[in-house]
């Protein structure tokens, strides 16, 4: 679902109209207003080049996928934690027959011989190779060969947008090759931290990549001496500052029956000797406690890359996440990609669920890392399914701009979440670094190009989507003592939040929502940010910053969340799953402390304000344990 808000999909629109006789005239079903940042056409797409042309079927009940998240995830329904078996998951939304033989009969009428098409494993998808030519006959558009001006590559698109028959239109979701401009841009090997070469964010790199454009850590320096004093709570945060921040004290009772997952994402890797160093000063029963490595696509524990850059996101997220929950809690790290290739969100999603692979015609070359790897890296098969079960809860620090990736690319894995939440997986994700403004501080333009001396406020992704939880940052103000309230981080970094461009309201949020922009409305004028009241706001809650970036909220939140799952498992009761329709009930409103000091500022403006409720710069506010578990427990 789009907003009709101005600022909703800048750069791209998608139109699905409803059905018609067998016989029907044709309909716009997916269209560009402008190009991909650094893309031109040269020329005219050769008629006889074959293109892998993919047809994504509309998933059925994907409609009412809110509807049955909130009948096993909102306190109130009777089927609460009632979480879904992966087989219930995948025959809910799996095609109908109806969709793949309209589709086929369509192509056959075509000329597409019956041997030529081809329905997937899970009947998601239709894939046939077809000559330009053919593709322009069934699309009823224009193939062109489009260069990128800062690597040279060339790629066969339809830039300007696609045509269907009226009564297929209602069965496809999108088509590929057409507008998507799927296609991994060339970058160097991985073998040092000059490979960079200031590439555009979003174009060419893995997310773990230093420079990617998605959120990494911020530091403000290092700690040359460690003191695990609550007094130094303003300078160093340690694992005790976090106890005595929110309260968290707690020994698992159920361990063998729990699961944490951190997500890292290659080349970023934690350095064994720093994990020692670290428990050694703050949690000595844990030197030499590892955590279990889950290797997708390629993923290992690189060495040969050392530095911040490198090894800052993976040392923070584990050093804190392993020291929180305690020795007899294991963490497990999925690292994700090869050091050739790298990979992205979807890379790990498709390791979770086999059918996702291929829903909606697979992965984004754009944007996912494909394997085998075509640079030269991991050699095995794309590892969909190699998770059978996921952790209960799974923490990523990473992010992209909204604007970085399309509508349809979002909404598939977006509906992925949503199913990890049936399943009772909570998702946690980092709000971001920079406040109103998108990673690299770029903001939005009317075109929905995205530059530095832009205007427009620029949301980030996953943090818009409905289905995953979240988290901003905070910080204690210098000279404050750990009993003091945080306040939003202003100083170093600026907690992600504000207000999608892609994504509506969720239900569960609307209270809230309403009641800020009623109460504390934003002085800015309502064509900058997405002031409809419309649409998904984030962050949904805040934990400390540490070094000064959300990057180290999410880890921490999703140990505080472990702890309250092994209470439950401890006396028989299912994991909490998608927690966003509980924390925004009223029952849960006093189990947050909340944060009333503080902005994000971004875009040229001071952002938004912390404000007594929820507000887009630090949500609910952060965890206050005791009161959560002591609500949590009460629940079936």
């Amino acid at each position: 679902m789009l907003l009709t808000h101005p600022l909703a999909l800048l750069s791209l629109l998608l139109v699905v109209h409803a059905s018609s006789p067998l016989v029907s005239p044709s309909v716009r079903h997916e269209f560009r207003r402008n190009l991909p940042s650094g893309w031109t056409p040269v020329r005219r797409a050769p008629s006889t080049s074959v293109l892998p042309l993919r047809i994504g079927l509309v998933q059925p009940n994907l409609d009412q996928i809110e509807t049955l998240l909130l009948d096993v995830s909102h306190p109130e329904s009777p089927n609460y934690g009632q979480h879904w078996s992966p087989e219930k998951v995948a025959s809910t939304f799996r095609p109908s027959k109806h969709s793949v033989d309209t589709v086929r009969q369509w192509l056959y009428s075509e000329g597409i011989a019956v041997s030529r098409v081809k329905l997937n494993g899970n009947g998601g998808w239709i894939e046939a190779n077809v000559t330009v030519h053919e593709a322009e006959s069934l699309l009823m558009t224009e193939y062109h060969v489009y260069e990128h001006a800062d690597t040279g590559t060339r790629h066969i698109a339809c830039g300007q947008g696609y045509h269907l028959p009226e009564h297929i239109s209602k069965h496809v979701d999108l088509v590929t090759p057409t507008i998507h401009f799927d296609i991994k841009l060339k970058r160097e090997p991985i073998g040092s931290e000059k490979r960079d070469h200031g590439a555009k964010p979003g174009v060419g790199k893995s997310i773990g990549q230093p420079g990617s454009g998605v959120v990494i850590p911020k530091t403000t320096g290092f700690i040359k001496h460690i003191l695990d004093e609550l007094s130094q709570c303003d300078q160093f945060i340690t694992p005790n500052c976090l106890r005595a921040l929110y309260n968290f004290i707690y020994v698992p009772l159920a361990a063998n029956k729990n699961s944490y997952g951190i997500v890292e994402y290659t080349p970023q890797a934690y350095v064994p000797e720093d994990l020692d160093l670290f428990f050694t000063n703050f949690s000595k029963s844990q030197v030499g406690q590892r955590p279990d490595l889950v290797g997708i696509d390629g993923g290992f524990v690189q060495s040969s890359q050392i530095g911040f850059g490198f090894n800052g996101e993976s040392n923070l997220d584990l050093q804190f996440g392993m020291a929180l929950v305690g020795k007899k809690q294991k963490i497990t790290l999925y690292q994700v990609g090869d050091d050739v290739e790298g990979a992205s969100f979807n890379n790990f999603l498709d390791a979770l669920d086999a059918s996702f692979c291929t829903f909606e015609g697979g992965n984004d070359i754009s944007q996912d890392g494909i394997y085998p790897d075509p640079f030269g890296g991991y050699q095995g098969p794309e590892d969909c399914g190699k998770v059978k079960k996921p952790a209960n809860v799974i923490s990523t620090s990473y992010g992209y701009n909204e604007a970085d990736l399309t509508p349809a690319y979002t909404a598939r894995q977006c509906a992925e979440y949503a199913k990890l939440g049936l399943m009772g997986v909570t998702v946690l994700y980092s709000s971001g670094d920079f406040g109103v403004a998108g990673n690299g501080n770029l903001c939005l333009n009317p075109d929905g190009s995205q530059t530095g001396d832009g205007k427009l406020f620029n949301p980030s992704f996953p943090g818009g989507c409905p289905f995953i939880t979240s988290v901003g940052a905070t910080q204690l103000n210098p000279g404050a003592n750990v009993t003091d309230p945080e306040v939003a981080c202003e100083q170093v970094i600026f907690s992600g939040g504000g207000f999608s461009n892609y994504f509506p309201i969720p239900d569960y949020q609307k209270e809230a929502v309403d009641s800020y922009l009623t109460n504390s409305p934003p002085p800015y004028p309502k064509d900058i940010w997405n002031s409809t009241g419309a649409s998904r706001a984030f962050p949904d809650i805040s934990a400390n910053g540490l070094v000064f970036g959300t990057s180290a909220s999410s880890p921490v939140v999703g140990a505080i969340l472990t702890a309250v799952n092994d209470a439950r498992l401890a006396i028989g009761k299912t994991p909490i799953g998608f927690i966003n329709p509980t924390i925004y009930s009223a029952g849960f409103r006093d189990a947050f402390n909340d944060i009333t000091s503080g902005t994000n500022p971004g875009c040229r403006t001071f952002g938004f304000n912390a404000t007594e409720g929820w507000d887009p710069v630090t949500g609910l506010g952060t965890p206050n344990f005791p009161k959560l578990l002591a609500r949590w427990i009460l629940l079936p």
